[in-house]
């Protein structure tokens, strides 16, 4: 999450990086720009966005509530994403109901909360609620959200149609199209960055804190 509470990938976030050090640039925010923050700046940046409405860091916001074990906040906070069709708070506010966070367990709640994240197009959503047909031994319904989550580059889903296929559940040209669509999106979002942060962020991040990196740290030679 960067400074302005946009949704940064790892392999932008890293690239950006790698561009400052190397050049001896500004360290700045890959979205927005602006140069980095402390921490307590990013907290009133945080709470600028609150009272903007932001439903992104409203989740932010619920994520160190529900972190903190404080977890009527988070659902407060995500309950307030979701009334701006969040999708993601959607599928948060499923894992409350689920575990009982902040609200009783309520099963119904939980499902809605799926749908809702599904239909705003959350791939771990659209799964779970081939999950949820499966188990209720509604298998067509089921392998028709499995297929949508695996064309979005759900890999459990592809998983669990490879399993349909040879049960003879889903068929030949269905599982192709399947395959064919989480090839693509797998290829949408693989780049040399990306694969390179996995290993390599962390690491940068943490050199950037302890104040080493442009001296000791090697992606800075």
């Amino acid at each position: 999450m960067s400074c302005c509470s946009n949704i940064i990938c790892n392999g932008c976030d890293y690239a950006n990086l790698i561009r400052e050090l190397k050049g001896s640039l500004e360290l700045k925010c890959a979205f927005c720009r602006h140069p980095r923050i402390s921490d307590e700046e990013l907290e009133l940046n945080l709470m600028k966005r609150l009272e903007a409405n932001d439903s992104a860091a409203m989740c932010q916001m619920g994520g160190y509530r529900r972190n903190e074990g404080d977890y009527i906040a988070a659902f407060q906070n995500y309950s307030k994403a979701a009334e701006l069709s969040d999708a993601h708070a959607h599928y948060l506010l499923t894992q409350m109901y689920y575990n009982g966070e902040g609200a009783e367990k309520d099963e119904k709640k939980e499902v809605y909360h799926l749908e809702r994240a599904a239909i705003g197009g959350h791939p771990d959503a659209r799964h779970d609620l081939g999950i949820v047909e499966w188990h209720k031994g509604r298998h067509a319904r089921a392998v028709k959200h499995f297929i949508i989550a695996a064309k979005l580059g759900h890999d459990d889903s592809l998983r669990a149609l490879k399993d349909c296929y040879r049960e003879r559940l889903v068929s030949k040209e269905d599982f192709a199209a399947a395959l064919r669509g989480h090839q693509g999106a797998d290829d949408a979002t693989k780049s040399p960055e990306r694969e390179e942060a996995v290993v390599e962020l962390p690491k940068l991040d943490a050199a950037i804190d302890a104040g080493i990196c442009k001296e000791e740290c090697q992606c800075c030679q």
